[in-house]
């Protein structure tokens, strides 16, 4: 079975940082783009990070551009999303998504209509 499994998520305080990971199993890591997703309530999905196949490519959603790094250890089949200097408004649950064959990535909106397999999400609460 594919899982896509995202852990890391807590209570952190505004200027604090949290290390997300997203492991995966049940497909051939290797050949596949992870991206990275967050959702308000009564909001849709969107796309925060991505990070291509070989990890050679990634990209940023602006609200995010500085302060998240994303990265991947195909040995471990698991991806990180490093965040630093949290904001409340970065306030959200967040996902982990992938993508077959993804050489390049870009965050867009719209983008989580396109992704292939989702992980169950992962709460981040940014204290003020």
């Amino acid at each position: 079975d594919v899982q896509l499994q995202a852990s890391g998520g807590g209570l952190v305080q505004a200027g604090g940082s949290l290390r997300l990971s997203c492991a995966v199993s049940g497909f051939s890591f290797d050949d596949y783009g992870i991206g990275w997703f967050r959702q308000y309530p009564g909001k849709e999905r969107e796309e925060i990070s991505c990070i291509s196949k070989t990890g050679g490519d990634t990209d940023y959603a602006d609200s995010v551009k500085g302060r998240f790094a994303i990265s991947r250890d195909n040995s471990r089949n698991t991806v990180y999303l490093q965040m630093n200097t949290l904001k409340p408004e970065d306030t959200a649950v967040y996902y982990c998504a992938a993508m077959y064959d993804q050489d390049q990535c870009s965050v867009f909106e719209g983008s989580h209509v396109i992704w292939d397999y989702w992980g169950q999400g992962t709460l981040v609460t940014v204290s003020s």
